[in-house]
């Protein structure tokens, strides 16, 4: 069955007459791989998020699959060594989604930066041999002062060193969560978008026994019943444990807000993603990144009490990072005016597991004497005068003193927990995208180790590490080349060739389920027909309920297509409103939905332009 509103009633109705297995409570990137492993070992499986899926957290990151040089500073060759090689896990299984894109990294001469030109050589040697891309086309190399200046003539030259280039991934977050989720629901999960949990049941014994939630389209309540209940909502993870009232549970998690800003190509250029200190000595870096026609920079780290729902970008945000983007590139004078989207987002920090973060500078100092010694070591190795175990020697004994109990919120660890409470429910927490796989699977583990030792039942878990996502069934090796041969498929069926590879891009190997629409979809008038068979595979295939969930979550129109985006807003809601026949008040409530999302992107509010 398709994956759409109609497969929701029915999964509703299902629901209310059986027990799942495992009811999972969250609906981004971690709850969707948890759900995938889930469904996929045959375990009975239900997730349910109060949103749209990956709204709350997952849809709003630095859209990176990002490998964590930065912890090379301090020699956190562990954390990097499982982030790449998870990194090419996650390329693997979702190949269509996390695509190479080398990052440059230049170097300033500047007081308390994270990298000399040196220190930066031998970072990014160790990060190669950890990525396994050594003397491939994905080697890092340096460039002069002169050759980044070429590259990028924007970029300030007033101490400019150099630069570094190095492996890295741009990543489509909310596709990864929504092709997760869509292979769970294939392989038989029930996967609820807009299902609210409003408490937390329980068995004669005490113990979790599942949840009773509402339908937020129909305001109907229902009751799940599970055998096992799994708490994946990240910010949220806090609020859903403090409704379990049958345990006391302390607080653990610390949010930090991250915010980005948008702008054309036109007014700041870059040839490829850009990665810099903030020039502010707050020990803070940011990302400057292309995309589509657009550039987009970002992060902030602060931390954040407000309403984890809702997230806003704030004036001193736009100021923050406008005074270090205008500073490393000079010429551009960018104003707020000349932003055209944005986004804020949380981050799942747990408080009391500090650590290093890409976008924060870990608080733990090492020793000159250490830095020498490991240095040294690894230049040796380097000229094959000691062998790889001694630097793995030297490497772990900088580890071991390498503990930090800091409370910057740029120096919170992305690590993540697994904690079961005294009635049996499991909560993970924590984490980065990069990680979610792992996250999910131990959670899982966990899960059918439960199942087995108080339910009886045997399961085998599947192995997630090659098991592909929804699209993702094509070699991971040959990517551009499966994604040219798709492409051109398309442009045999009518599409242009500009059409047809923004489908292939976006979809992977379920674009043929797309082009199969243009057998029976016509072209809407003031869409493209691409856009056209999007939108109805969106609401057929993709459970996309509202205008904002298309525009937002299952393309990228709001972020990097805003000059378009007005002239598609009409036939957007027309189409939606004609397939899932809305009434005048439910046509005009998405409107509002819609219009509401896009003057908070534009940032209206803070550019005076409101209505």
């Amino acid at each position: 069955m398709a994956f759409s509103i109609e497969s929701r009633k029915k999964d509703i109705e299902a629901l209310k007459n059986e027990t799942v297995d495992v009811l999972i409570i969250g609906g981004g990137i971690t709850g969707a791989g948890a759900a995938l492993q889930a469904s996929a070992s045959g375990l009975k499986t239900c997730l349910v998020e109060m949103q749209d899926f990956s709204e709350g957290t997952s849809s709003r990151s630095t859209k990176l699959v990002h490998g964590g040089l930065r912890y090379l500073k301090n020699f956190d060759v562990e954390v990097v060594a499982d982030t790449v090689q998870e990194r090419a896990v996650v390329q693997g299984i979702a190949p269509h989604i996390p695509k190479p894109d080398p990052m440059i990294l230049p170097i300033y001469d500047e007081a308390n930066t994270t990298f000399s030109m040196f220190s930066l050589k031998v970072a990014m040697d160790l990060y190669d041999r950890l990525a396994d891309v050594t003397g491939t086309k994905y080697a890092n190399y340096t460039l002069t002062k002169e050759e980044v200046l070429k590259r990028q003539p924007q970029l300030k030259s007033e101490g400019l060193l150099g630069a570094g280039v190095y492996l890295d991934y741009r990543n489509n977050d909310a596709r990864l969560v929504i092709e997760n989720i869509k292979q769970a629901a294939e392989d038989g999960g029930r996967m609820l978008s807009r299902t609210k949990v409003v408490g937390i049941t329980h068995d004669e014994e005490g113990r979790v026994s599942g949840a009773k939630v509402q339908d937020l389209l129909t305001g109907e309540m229902f009751t799940i019943k599970a055998r096992t209940v799994l708490n994946t909502t990240g910010p949220w993870s806090d609020t859903i444990r403090q409704m379990d009232d049958k345990t006391e549970t302390t607080p653990q998690m610390r949010p930090t807000k991250g915010v980005h800003l948008v702008v054309d190509k036109k007014r700041l250029s870059v040839e490829q993603p850009t990665y810099f200190d903030t020039g502010k000595q707050d020990g803070r870096m940011v990302f400057v990144i292309p995309r589509e026609e657009k550039t987009y920079f970002g992060t902030t780290d602060t931390d954040y009490k407000g309403d984890l729902k809702n997230p806003k970008v704030e004036q001193e945000d736009v100021d923050y990072l406008l005074d270090i983007v205008n500073n490393r590139y000079p010429s551009v004078n960018i104003t707020i005016n000349d932003i055209e989207a944005s986004w804020a987002g949380l981050r799942p920090l747990i408080a009391t597991n500090s650590g290093s973060d890409y976008n924060g500078l870990s608080n733990q100092t090492i020793s000159d004497e250490s830095i020498d010694t490991v240095l040294s070591t690894v230049e040796q190795y380097q000229q094959g005068k000691v062998e790889r175990y001694e630097v793995a020697d030297v490497l772990k004994n900088i580890e071991k003193s390498n503990s930090e109990t800091g409370t910057d919120p740029s120096s919170l660890s992305r690590g993540s927990s697994l904690e079961i409470d005294n009635d049996g429910l499991i909560t993970v927490a924590g984490g980065k995208i990069t990680d979610y796989r792992k996250m999910a699977l131990g959670a899982i583990k966990m899960v059918i180790k439960i199942l087995e030792r108080d339910f009886n039942a045997s399961y085998k878990l599947i192995d997630s590490a090659s098991y592909s996502v929804s699209g993702g069934d094509m070699d991971p090796k040959k990517v551009d080349e499966e994604t040219e041969k798709l492409a051109q498929m398309g442009v045999e069926k009518g599409l242009s060739p500009s059409e047809a590879t923004y489908l292939a891009n976006l979809y992977g190997t379920n674009t043929t389920k797309v082009y199969a629409l243009l057998d029976e979809v016509e072209k809407i008038d003031g869409l493209t027909l691409a856009d056209s068979i999007s939108l109805h595979y969106a609401m057929r295939e993709e459970m996309t309920l509202s205008p904002s969930d298309f525009m937002v979550r299952r393309t990228n129109h709001m972020l990097f297509m805003r000059d378009t985006l007005d002239e598609i807003i009409d036939p957007v809601i027309s189409e939606m409103a004609k397939y899932y026949k809305w009434s005048d008040k439910d046509k005009n409530h998405y409107r509002r939905e819609l219009e509401e999302a896009i003057a908070e992107s534009d940032l209206k509010t803070l550019k005076g332009d409101v209505n």
